[in-house]
């Protein structure tokens, strides 16, 4: 199942790791994050490896966690008699928890680059925040809804990437941002149209090779580590537990059964409604289908 979720491949001394659920705009399963880190255990293992691109199938990055049938695929974490020290015990614990694969993007020594298109948003947003450089199409679009129920800043790279007045409104609003909009404010470090987004991305991997592995395992360690001195894992021990808080709310209980019950699409719908955004936005403010290019 792993294989058929994240498939891995290698050109050269670039691995690409693709998450490849487009028909469910690759939202994470547990299986995703088996699939991820074995890829990423196998590009950093690898010799002739120097750079590894994540991305995803189809129109979309990544639409966040799969939560369309409950959290009965998480199975140490049910909505129905919730033990908040069972829950705190799971995502402290980096044999349960989904943070060491996030953050395998950003502390193996291997620069990586996510490849953003279509919707990036919840933990989508989170996974790709936390690659070394981050490159999306102008018409991508960054956000994390779960601001508004169910959810809170898992990673905390939405912090460390902005300044404060920023990284407040945005974890206040909910809203989300173009690719565009994301590099102007420096969320992101480009973004190109979409027709040019894999030819661009290639040539910052190609260009990334002609440097020493040692050389570049340095300079990503040394930037890292000014930001761990920040307090980059205390935040990461925090958000994954408020984030179960906020889960187990009545409003977050109820978002998630009205989803199994009514389907994913009603309830994102009545969460958006007030702010014309995300699936309720006008055309000109969705991304562009990479399907009908």
């Amino acid at each position: 199942m792993t294989d058929e979720i994240v498939k891995y491949t290698k050109n050269g001394a670039i691995a690409t790791i693709t998450m490849n659920r487009p028909n469910k705009a690759n939202t994470i399963l547990p299986e995703t994050m088996y699939g991820i880190n074995d890829s990423l255990r196998k590009a950093n293992m690898d010799d002739e490896i120097k750079v590894i691109i994540l991305e995803g199938a189809g129109d979309n990055f990544c639409g966040g966690f799969d939560f369309s049938n409950g959290l009965e695929h998480t199975p140490m974490v049910k909505e129905e008699n919730y033990d908040p020290g069972r829950d705190v015990q799971v995502v402290t614990d980096p044999y349960h928890d989904y943070m060491p694969t996030f953050m395998g993007l950003h502390r193996g020594g291997k620069p990586t680059i996510a490849k953003v298109h279509g919707y990036c948003v919840g933990g989508g947003s989170e996974l790709a925040l936390c690659a070394d450089l981050v490159i999306a199409s102008d018409d991508a679009r960054f956000g994390t809804p779960y601001a508004r129920v169910w959810g809170c800043h898992l990673s905390g790279m939405w912090i460390y990437r902005l300044g404060l007045a920023k990284a407040k409104y945005y974890a206040l609003t909910g809203e989300s941002l173009s690719g565009e909009e994301a590099a102007k404010i420096e969320l992101i470090n480009f973004s190109y149209p979409l027709e040019d987004l894999d030819n661009e991305v290639q040539k910052l991997a190609e260009k990334l090779t002609n440097i020493p592995s040692s050389q570049l395992m340095c300079m990503k360690l040394i930037v890292n580590q000014a930001y761990e001195n920040m307090g980059l894992q205390s935040t990461q021990t925090l958000g994954p537990i408020l984030d179960g808080i906020m889960r187990n709310t009545p409003e977050g209980r109820g978002f998630v059964n009205d989803a199994r019950d009514l389907g994913v699409k009603a309830v994102v719908t009545k969460r958006d409604a007030p702010f014309g955004d995300y699936s309720q936005a006008p055309k000109a403010e969705q991304p562009r289908k990479r399907s009908e290019l």
